[in-house]
């Protein structure tokens, strides 16, 4: 099963118990670029996010992004 980008920050927020909000301070904080939980959501509901910014989320959250190749 593929899981895209909304999926895979929907677990790891759940998993965290980070709150969206939170999540978008933080990465307005890290990136320097102003970030709300609405237009985070817009980004990641509307398949916008850049890999970069998923990058970020997953570091912020604790997580790193392996590439596998596939058997």
């Amino acid at each position: 099963m593929r899981l895209n980008a909304k999926e895979i920050i929907k677990i790891m927020l759940t998993r965290e118990k980070y709150k969206q909000k939170d999540l978008a301070e933080v990465l307005t904080q890290k990136i320097g670029k102003k970030y709300t939980a609405g237009s985070l959501s817009q980004k990641i509901n509307r398949g916008t996010i850049s890999y970069n910014e998923v990058v970020m989320i997953a570091d912020i959250l604790g997580y790193d992004i392996e590439l596998k190749q596939r058997d």
